[in-house]
């Protein structure tokens, strides 16, 4: 069992996150804009600013003691739980990757391998399907199996957006953390990591899939669609990206005389620098600056006890026929 989640920086400084962006922003499936118009692009403008902005983002979030960013912990921390989870059934490994960065999802295919492991079931960390997220873990596991003389069978894990367990974990979440509050929010977010819309005109399910998710969740919640509603963060280049935007939207919300806001990030299984900089920073700051009075950030699942809850129900679906 591998989980994989997109993947971090080994270092705030600019040469690591240069590797890291130069990784990440080389896949076609991240950008498909045409390689002779894009790699002017990248290599000439975006790794030479791009590393310093995205590096003091991550450092405002980098835990020190570590030395990591909290997605490589809370994935870590994933992985572990999980382990301990099927600890009486030794036929059962557990492992984790990044899809960018260390560790590469190559590299734990070979330990998985070399350790015996016969079947192989790769678990995007991703409960809504994306071509360049669920999609590019994939790809990459492929590439690992065809380099393979003798290569494990192999099973992807879909996407859950309305899963019962996953929307219930949300819906604890939410609950939770409001009663930790001393008001009412007047606004909650759902913000969903952003998306070009051209993609999503050439077939991907990830727009419908993120408001299937939110759409259970709001029921979930007894909430309507004023209260509670869909917006996705995280746009990059001049291109349409998916709207309602989570930025215009936060500013919207504070000049229309909105006190008070909470933002969740169901799209996320684990905090990392789009959550933890971009909502509970930047987002935060937007709101207070333009009249905002109440902002709070609802953590993602991570390794609680609900969280782990949906990724152990995943697995055990998973499983089903190759472990009892």
């Amino acid at each position: 069992m591998l989980l994989v989640n997109l993947g971090t920086p080994d270092d705030t400084t600019f040469w690591p996150m240069r590797r890291y962006l130069k990784e990440f922003l080389s896949d076609r499936r991240v950008i498909e804009t045409p390689r002779v118009i894009w790699w002017p692009i990248l290599n000439g403008i975006i790794l030479t600013t791009r590393p310093k902005k995205s590096g003091e983002a991550y450092a405002s979030i980098w835990d020190n003691e570590r030395g990591e960013s909290p997605l490589r912990t809370i994935t870590r921390n994933q992985a572990e739980k999980l382990a301990i989870r099927y600890a009486s059934m030794p036929e059962v490994v557990v492992d984790w990757a990044m899809r960018y960065g260390t560790p590469s999802i190559a590299s734990r295919i070979e330990a998985l391998t070399s350790a015996g492991c016969d079947r192989l079931v790769v678990f995007p960390l991703y409960p809504q399907y994306a071509a360049p997220t669920t999609a590019t873990v994939n790809d990459k596991a492929f590439d690992a199996l065809k380099k393979m003389r003798f290569q494990p069978a192999l099973r992807t894990v879909p996407a859950y957006p309305t899963d019962p367990v996953y929307i219930e974990a949300l819906a604890n979440s939410v609950r939770n953390h409001l009663a930790t509050l001393d008001y009412d929010p007047e606004v909650i977010l759902a913000s969903f990591h952003g998306l070009p819309k051209k993609y999503i005109e050439k077939g991907d399910p990830y727009q419908g899939q993120c408001k299937e998710t939110a759409d259970a969740l709001r029921e979930k919640l007894g909430f309507d669609e004023h209260k509670f509603r869909l917006t996705f963060q995280s746009r990059f280049g001049p291109e349409e990206w998916l709207t309602p935007y989570t930025d215009e939207t936060v500013e919207a919300l504070a000049k229309e005389g909105v006190k008070s806001l909470a933002i969740l990030t169901p799209g996320f299984v684990a905090d990392c620098v789009e959550t933890l900089e971009e909502i509970n920073g930047e987002a935060r700051e937007i709101f207070e600056e333009h009249g905002g009075e109440k902002f709070s950030f609802i953590p993602c699942l991570n390794d609680s006890e609900d969280g782990m809850r949906v990724i152990e129900t995943v697995v055990d679906r998973e499983l089903m026929g190759w472990v009892r």
